[in-house]
């Protein structure tokens, strides 16, 4: 209902939340990577050539500086692939008056 309230319907706030949902679903994702590999963020900084700060910004969902590159360094030192996908969205169509 506050979706449809504050956000259906103004592209600026639509564009806003899509940001923060990325971004939270990014951090999210590294935080659960690098704990089932059972490493600490200093751990993981050392595999990946960055420092624990970084790692620990990238792991905060406020965080929006994260770059495709270091995402892949994150993904081959933690043994995975990076997959970006683009997906189709639902598109609302008004109705004419």
């Amino acid at each position: 209902m506050l979706h449809r309230r504050y956000v259906t319907g103004r592209p600026g706030q639509e564009a806003a939340l899509e940001e923060v949902r990325l971004n939270a679903a990014i951090a999210q994702e590294i935080y659960d990577l690098r704990t089932k590999a059972g490493l600490t963020q200093r751990q993981l900084a050392e595999l990946v050539g960055t420092t624990h700060s970084v790692i620990s910004r990238l792991e905060d969902a406020d965080y929006a500086g994260r770059s495709l590159r270091m995402l892949q360094r994150i993904s081959a030192a933690l043994h995975y692939r990076l997959q970006v996908r683009f997906v189709p969205v639902a598109v609302r169509r008004k109705v004419p008056a």
